[in-house]
């Protein structure tokens, strides 16, 4: 199948419908399409077990979902996980913007300046209450002693940029408050 050519004013998340289906993971952010390769068994894996830690603490009427687009205008960025609320049509491509309460990303070495610098700045300016990062890879500023993976947790602030609220590293825990109670141990979440 041949790429899709993009419209006069870049790719739209509507662009998305037409992407061919080759293994690559296609999402659209500030109207440039970004294309990364499948993730790493360390990536999924801290992925899943967070998703079954998220599944356990959200309240009724709360989904957390895998891998599914964000609709914010005309971009579709895909964070690794999103907790959301309300109803979720199934049978769409993404989750409208308004739904999510959190968007996770895991940083690998593909996706570190998106998830480090580009994506919070999409998700906080589309009204995103809460944003966290997990680095499972050794990142600049990493404190001595520091053990992998660390999460950093983050809320939006009354000037729509998120601050962060908890650093947690491999074998310390917290009690997260946003958007609703769960305890995290990093090191639990991986092998």
């Amino acid at each position: 199948m041949a790429m899709p050519a993009p419209g006069l004013d870049g790719w739209t998340a509507a662009d998305l419908d037409n992407m061919p289906e080759d293994g690559l993971r296609y999402e659209v952010l500030n109207g440039q399409l970004v294309v990364n390769a499948a993730p790493k068994p360390r990536h999924q894996w801290l992925i899943q077990h967070l998703l079954l830690a998220l599944r356990d603490a959200v309240p009724a009427g709360w989904v957390v979902l895998e891998g599914v687009g964000v609709l914010i205008g005309d971009d579709e960025p895909i964070p690794d996980l999103i907790v959301a609320e309300g109803p979720i049509s199934w049978d769409e491509r993404g989750i409208p913007v308004e739904q999510v309460r959190l968007a996770v990303e895991v940083v690998s070495k593909s996706t570190t300046l998106a998830d480090r610098m580009t994506k919070p700045v999409v998700y906080a300016a589309a009204g995103i209450p809460h944003y966290w990062r997990f680095e499972i890879n050794s990142f600049k500023g990493r404190l001595p002693g520091e053990e992998l993976p660390v999460l950093f947790a983050h809320t939006l602030g009354s000037e729509q940029v998120y601050e962060q609220t908890h650093r947690v590293a491999a074998g310390d825990s917290a009690t997260l408050h946003g958007p609703f109670e769960i305890t995290v141990d990093p090191a639990a979440l991986l092998p």
